[in-house]
């Protein structure tokens, strides 16, 4: 599904020395790289703080903890989502509602959204699944119209840009109150083990989270806010800093593979290419998401990899259906779009490092495989 190692080999002259730099300096906690890293992707973004820490799932936790969200407090999520998202909802005692996603983008439904509001409820947390942005100024619109919080989940969309309906473009992860990503290995950005990062405009927000990052400190044994151990080291730095610079560069090659598979499957009746919103830039393709009808998708699946093609099914199964967040409140008629997404969907070998010969041979498998 990714080629680390083929990426590795264009970048190592540049990665190497600056990994060897960290291990003789030896500041492997909050070192010089960190802090260089940090105000590169402020720079990137267009964001006025950038607070790393040690993976996605924390700095969606520590968001929601720097917003003061408390026991009990709702927080609106998709349904059709990793459980990540849900599980930090849940660990803070905070109450998940599960609601609905779009056919088409695979994004949270505006509309399921507004029907799932109700007093308890304090924020909105919209995913930006597998690298398209989710419908960000109708949300805030509703969030801004219900004195809701949004926290924006961009671990598979950094890079992405948002387009406004004025013309204007911002960066994903930027344009709620707080955002959150992950630096996976697999990420369109990803380090060589586990990192993450916490963006936001809101200065006090910022200081919060810097404090509860690091133990609840603001002065080293003075613990001002309850807080978590959550840092990115530095050698994980080191590489973010020699990628970010070719981001731009990775989701292009990322788009113009996605397009290869969109001209080689458009005229098929039974596969519906990935929906894209207005301009190319709103999707960088963390995922390369089939829908396939009429076909079996697990037989293609079982195909695919006897063919030594990998892929995948993300997600096989609704998070309203999985046993750590069955809720006697969801309706099955209310996750309609979900329930059917889960037997359809396939995900294709998405990375910097496709070729034609290898989107070739992936396209005409799959191509065979349904011709019979």
């Amino acid at each position: 599904m990714v080629d680390l190692k083929g990426q590795y080999n264009e970048i190592k002259d540049t990665v190497n020395p600056a990994i060897q730099e960290v291990i003789e300096n030896t500041a492997f906690i909050n070192g010089p790289k960190v802090h260089d890293f940090q105000k590169k992707l402020e720079n990137y973004l267009d964001v006025k703080h950038v607070i790393p820490c040690a993976n996605g799932t924390d700095a969606l936790q520590i968001a929601m903890m720097g917003l003061g969200l408390k026991p009990g407090d709702e927080v609106i999520t998709a349904d059709f989502t990793f459980a990540a998202t849900v599980e930090v909802i849940a660990l803070l005692q905070l109450t998940p509602v599960l609601v609905d996603v779009n056919p088409n983008d695979f994004n949270i439904n505006i509309e399921a959204i507004k029907n799932a509001i109700t007093p308890k409820t304090k924020a909105i947390v919209p995913v930006h699944l597998f690298g398209q942005c989710a419908n960000m100024e109708a949300i805030m619109e509703i969030a801004q119209a219900h004195d809701l919080f949004v926290i924006e989940d961009n671990a598979q969309a950094i890079g992405a840009n948002y387009t406004f309906k004025d013309g204007r473009k911002v960066k994903a992860g930027t344009i709620g109150n707080v955002g959150a990503t992950s630096f996976f290995p697999s990420k369109n950005l990803g380090c060589y083990g586990d990192g993450g990062a916490i963006f936001t405009n809101d200065d006090e927000l910022a200081h919060t989270i810097r404090g509860v990052v690091n133990h609840g400190m603001y002065e080293r044994y003075h613990h001002d806010v309850v807080g978590v151990n959550s840092r990115l080291d530095s050698i994980q730095a080191a590489v973010l800093d020699a990628k970010l610079p070719l981001l731009d560069a990775y989701n292009a090659r990322r788009i113009e593979a996605a397009n290869k598979y969109d001209a080689a499957f458009k005229d098929i009746d039974c596969i519906e290419i990935p929906f894209r919103y207005g301009d190319v830039d709103n999707h960088v393709f963390h995922q390369y998401t089939l829908k396939v009808k009429g076909v079996d998708r697990d037989a293609l699946v079982k195909h695919l990899n006897e063919k030594e093609i990998p892929c995948g099914v993300y997600y096989p199964i609704p998070l309203h259906k999985q046993k750590a967040y069955l809720d006697e409140r969801y309706v099955e008629s209310n996750f309609e779009v979900t329930n059917q997404l889960v037997k359809e969907v396939i995900s294709l070998p998405m990375h910097t490092e496709l070729d034609n010969e290898q989107i070739n041979y992936i396209t005409t498998t799959i191509t065979n495989f349904i011709d019979g």
